[in-house]
């Protein structure tokens, strides 16, 4: 227990008038006071739960299955001499660090949300990625997300975990999210709101969260998420769902904004039970079906989850529009002809998904969902960028990306290179590897570590070229084995 954790008096008085009467305001303040255990979600489009497990126990690390994720674990690991995030297993993309409640907007979306084999879904404050990624896994890469994020520092961490985790159905966009109700109405299948609010659950993890923990700062918040609300259900689909959640425990910000959604909009406004969501919700469960998630309940941040189904269509506002003209078009069949012959030559990979766009001498893999929508919105970021082509006639060539190894390079079944430990973490570092058998293979080639593939390179006489993007380089404090 800290008792170094900023706890405002007012905070914890507010929290009596409002704290359900089988809970007692002594143990959420000595909640608040401890660690916060550590979670990680397994990423599946990368390795099976079972196969995971296997590694998990390989390793000593001692998992505890999340009740509200079927993928999600706690987890103790007695070395911490190597941060979980410089671990191999999480460079190659294999899990995600995700703190447990954190899991449970997707899972309630899911829970329901039957998704198609194509949706087309939102993540309306998507940054750093968790959520984004964690609803990427539940449906399979397949369909479009669009993951929004208002915050521009935050853009470049977003990208670096959906490439990371290999996730080719995303397009990143920069607006603030009350934007969508006017620029894309009755667009999504599902979304995803998870509001800025003012971190009263976060204490656990970061003991001067509520240093500046003021009621008028959080009256103000509320004014700004009933906005955002609104705009998002706005771009719902009619029998679509929405998810609205924030990590805060105040009635302001939870509660009563998704109350004065249903005002609102009365007609068109169902509020889903979380009830049945996993075996204990109950707990936490509010006489309207949401979940109130107090700290000491399921030793987790504190948070809030809302499920709610758009009944009818609503009024909207139309937006007026400049989107400027788009980078990109359509690649020619010979040119994809030529790109897909190259793969197939190179690596044996011949099953790409999506629609291939070019620009200038860079070719992009774009979801297929998006062609009805790229002229109706701005975006950041399409896709993934899979190549790029030098040289021209009978000396022209593509050369790939890394993030084409993240998405694709499972695939591979010619020109891998399995790496030992001293040679992966060469990569990691930005080196070269030397002391390598390249005989077998040449030109570019997909470079793996215990299985996994973790890049590219380019094979030379005994050596092979480094091809890490310098942004993703990381010098010492790496994993031993």
């Amino acid at each position: 227990m800290d008792s170094n954790t900023f706890i405002p008096a007012d905070f914890l008085e507010k929290m009596a008038t409002i704290l359900p009467l089988h809970l007692d305001i002594n143990e959420l303040e000595a909640a608040c006071r401890r660690p916060l255990r550590r979670a990680i979600r397994v990423n599946t489009l990368k390795i099976s739960i079972e196969d995971f497990l296997l590694i998990a126990a390989s390793k000593q690390w001692l998992l505890t299955p999340i009740p509200w994720c079927t993928a999600g674990f706690w987890i103790e690991n007695d070395n911490d001499s190597i941060p979980l995030g410089n671990s191999a297993e999480h460079l190659a993309g294999l899990f995600y660090v995700q703190e447990a409640s954190s899991m449970m907007p997707v899972s309630a979306l899911l829970h329901h949300f039957k998704a198609t084999d194509n949706p087309t879904l939102l993540d309306a404050a998507a940054a750093p990625g968790s959520k984004t990624t964690q609803l990427s896994a539940a449906v399979n890469n397949q369909g479009l997300i669009i993951a929004n994020e208002y915050s521009s520092s935050r853009i470049k961490m977003l990208h670096a975990n959906i490439q990371r985790c290999g996730i080719k159905n995303v397009a990143l966009t920069h607006f603030d999210a009350a934007v969508f109700g006017t620029w894309l109405p009755n667009t999504f299948d599902a979304i995803l709101l998870d509001a800025p609010c003012s971190g009263e659950g976060t204490i656990r993890k970061d003991k001067h969260a509520m240093k500046n923990w003021d009621q008028s700062a959080i009256e103000s918040i509320a004014t700004q998420q009933k906005s955002l609300i609104e705009s998002a259900f706005q771009a719902l689909k009619p029998d679509g769902v929405m998810v609205y959640s924030t990590c805060t425990l105040s009635l302001e910000e939870n509660q009563e904004v998704c109350l004065h959604l249903q005002q609102k909009f009365p007609e068109s406004v169902e509020f889903l039970s979380l009830a049945t969501l996993f075996p204990g919700a109950e707990k936490t469960l509010t006489e309207q079906g949401f979940l109130h998630i107090w700290p000491q309940v399921y030793d987790t941040e504190g948070f809030f989850v809302a499920a709610i189904k758009k009944c009818h269509a609503v009024e909207h506002e139309t937006a007026q529009k400049r989107l400027g003209k788009f980078p990109f078009q359509p690649a020619t069949a010979t040119v994809k002809k030529s790109l897909l012959s190259y793969l197939e030559q190179q690596f044996m990979i011949t099953d790409l998904c999506g629609v291939l766009y070019q620009r200038d001498a860079e070719f992009w893999l774009f979801p297929e969902n998006i062609v009805p929508l790229i002229n109706e919105l701005r975006f950041s970021r399409l896709g993934i960028k899979i190549a790029e082509q030098f040289g021209k006639g009978r000396k022209s060539g593509f050369k790939l990306t890394h993030e084409f190894a993240s998405c694709y390079g499972q695939q591979a079944q010619s020109n891998v290179l399995e790496l030992a430990a001293h040679q992966a973490k060469a990569y990691y570092q930005g080196r070269d590897i030397h002391d390598i058998d390249t005989s077998t293979s040449k030109g570019e080639v997909l470079l793996s570590y215990q299985q996994h593939i973790i890049g590219l390179g380019k094979s030379l006489d005994n050596r092979v070229k480094n091809n890490l993007p310098r942004d993703l380089i990381i010098d010492s404090n790496l994993f031993e084995q």
